[in-house]
């Protein structure tokens, strides 16, 4: 059986010049990165053709994070709304651009007003989620959704709410399993085996049990032998993310002595 591919996300530079994550991309000696359309690594048409250069270069292949901050697929206001997917838009565009092999992005959160509109996040959730998975397909994108983390306001955590949400949503879409977002709700195991066929990109990091912290592999309280033969078991071989923001070198050093 094939292993998996392991490749890291810019995350852990976000909080540099974009200029300068070029130079760190090469440094860490990955195949496969995870681009994070958001903050000071924003795409544009500039950052995209340099991106390609490098890639064709080095024979880098990409996978993009839609932005995530300030964005709210589940929001009651239409003119935030209307302004949100216009950007969400215009990721997909450079990553159609980049060639790059999925578009992640994150389901709805609850808002201030939710109490007053029972069940209409959750219903706006659906709507526009089918709405990008339209827009993907006009692209030529592949897109997934990703499980979040405790204790933030999000839609969809656990299990149960991924259920609901496939059962309901009634389009083929993928699954981006977050292992250290699972962890914080104890169920890492429940993901892998009630979604193996739904998993299409995985995103790894370590933290507490506690708090969303994105240590480095081995860093936290993550069983990591124990998740290894999770993926082994459900015969897993595309790709993982290192999305830790500390000790990404030896993260992605532990995952290969890990895949062996």
């Amino acid at each position: 059986m094939a292993k998996p591919k392991i490749g890291i996300s810019t995350l852990y530079c976000l909080s540099k010049p974009f200029n300068k994550i070029i130079a760190q991309i090469l440094e860490a000696k990955a195949s496969y990165i995870e681009v994070v359309d958001d903050g000071f690594h924003t795409l544009n048409n500039r950052r995209v053709q340099k991106l390609k250069e490098i890639g064709e270069s080095y024979n880098l292949s990409y996978s993009v994070h839609s932005p995530f901050a300030d964005i709210n697929i589940a929001s009651p206001s239409k003119p935030m709304l209307k302004t949100m997917l216009k950007r969400l838009e215009k990721s997909m565009v450079y990553t159609n651009a980049l060639n790059a092999s999925v578009w992640v992005f994150h389901p709805g959160l609850k808002t201030g007003v939710s109490m007053f509109y029972p069940n209409m996040d959750w219903l706006q959730n659906l709507k526009i989620t089918r709405l990008l998975l339209k827009k993907a397909r006009d692209y030529g994108v592949k897109i997934a959704i990703e499980n979040v983390p405790e204790p933030y306001p999000f839609l969809m955590k656990s299990v149960k709410d991924f259920a609901k949400f496939y059962e309901e949503v009634n389009e083929e879409i993928g699954l981006v399993f977050d292992v250290g977002h699972a962890h914080l709700n104890g169920q890492i195991e429940s993901f892998l085996t009630t979604f193996r066929d739904k998993i299409v990109h995985v995103h790894l990091h370590d933290n507490d049990g506690k708090a969303d912290q994105h240590l480095g592999i081995g860093y936290g309280t993550i069983n990591w032998e124990n998740v290894t033969n999770l993926f082994k078991k459900i015969s897993y071989n595309k790709i993982l993310i290192v999305e830790s923001v500390e000790h990404v070198k030896e993260s992605m050093q532990k995952l290969r002595e890990l895949f062996l």
